[in-house]
């Protein structure tokens, strides 16, 4: 038994994602790790959440297994742990995917976001784009 429960944390890893071009410090910066039935939905098995800095943030993900997962991230300035869109339907608010997979008339192929954390410790970066007001 105590084999299982000292193995098991090395199963798991962390993903330190910077996410760059954070336009202000308000609200929080989060960031979801996702699995292909997860991915722009909500319900990412693993997240995390920073204070947002205007420039760059660093994002911890803990817990993670080892595997290849989409990652997203956006900028709540109201923190109301939505991502807001006017009424076109443009985000009002940041977002970015991982490898800065771009969103083409509509949003990124799980693929084009998809990071392989394989080491204890994975590190990634980001960019999130502002499509009105920043």
């Amino acid at each position: 038994m105590l084999a299982l429960v000292t193995a098991r944390p090395a199963d798991a890893a962390q993903l330190a994602v910077t996410v760059h071009n954070v336009a202000s410090d308000l609200g929080r910066v989060l960031v979801a790790v996702c699995t292909p039935d997860s991915f722009l939905k909500a319900g990412c098995p693993y997240t995390a959440a920073k204070p947002a800095q205007a420039g760059s943030v660093t994002v911890i993900v803990s817990g993670v297994p080892a595997g290849t997962y989409a990652v997203q991230a956006f900028h709540d300035a109201n923190e109301n742990l939505d991502i807001d869109r006017n009424f076109i339907g443009l985000p009002t608010e940041g977002i970015g995917f991982g490898n800065d997979a771009q969103m083409r008339f509509g949003p990124p192929r799980y693929a084009d976001a998809a990071v392989a954390i394989d080491e204890p410790i994975t590190r990634t970066a980001l960019s999130l784009r502002y499509f009105t007001g920043h």
